[in-house]
């Protein structure tokens, strides 16, 4: 295991670099190529600029693997973004987030799963639907996890409708939702469980993934990470932090 710390450029739009993650310190190992860790940049105050701003970024730029185990055996290893440096280029270009997630657990073998989301406005839930749920599939073989390992990919992006797309992808199916979002390019897709070190196992549901805006402070800067990384009461970010609307995704094997 390895720590280290990057500090890179301004960006001032965030969603061409879409696959961030943790902030400030991180454990990886060693395979893992590149990672980003802070993003900094002091603004000239008297440069004209769209967002005159500090922007505070967690950005993975490129191929990183990080792993979380549970108590209970469960253990999620998420990969950021692509191996391929030219796929990375198109998605940073078109502001596409690449998440893969790998599930691995003894007692993962005949569960069904199901992911839900909660649509967080002005601070409070105005629908918690579910994305899909593998019981209800109708095709047998897809209802329950025929092995220890579970694969999922999520891809995402802002569409020009203001639409939040994301496609789950599974290694026997796949599904595409939309969800309403404000008119803004600064959507990140997080993997809460990881960034908060949330708790995941069985027979329950728990916190994966949150879709959000950065939080705002007194001297404009902004920042992604403070939001993900703060774990405790994450349906109250939105009064917490003054974030507008976000998405909630949570996850449960029974």
């Amino acid at each position: 295991m390895y720590k280290q710390w990057l500090v890179l450029a301004y960006l001032e739009i965030p969603a061409e670099f879409p696959m961030a993650s943790t902030c400030l310190q991180l454990s990886v190992t060693n395979h893992a190529t590149a990672h980003t860790l802070n993003v900094v940049s002091n603004l000239n105050k008297n440069h004209e600029m769209k967002q005159n701003i500090l922007i505070l970024l967690c950005l993975i730029l490129t191929n990183l693997s990080f792993g979380q185990t549970s108590e209970n055996g469960l253990k999620m290893i998420s990969d950021y973004s692509s191996n391929n440096p030219e796929i990375r280029d198109i998605l940073q270009f078109e502001g596409i987030e690449y998440l893969k997630l790998k599930f691995v657990g003894k007692e993962l073998k005949e569960k069904s799963y199901q992911l839900t989301v909660k649509e967080i406005w002005d601070g409070k839930i105005v629908r918690d639907t579910i994305v899909f749920d593998s019981k209800t599939i109708g095709i047998e073989q897809f209802e329950k996890v025929n092995d220890t390992i579970l694969n999922l990919k999520v891809i995402s992006k802002l569409t020009n409708k203001n639409k939040l797309k994301m496609t789950f992808k599974f290694p026997r199916f796949s599904i595409t939702k939309e969800y309403d979002a404000i008119e803004t390019n600064e959507y990140s897709l997080r993997n809460i469980a990881e960034e908060s070190k949330m708790e995941i196992g069985y027979n329950k549901k728990f916190y994966l993934l949150a879709y959000i805006l950065p939080y705002e402070r007194e001297d404009g800067s902004k920042s992604w990470c403070e939001v993900g990384t703060s774990g405790k009461e994450i349906e109250k970010w939105g009064e917490k932090f003054g974030i507008e609307h976000y998405l909630l995704f949570e996850m449960k094997f029974e």
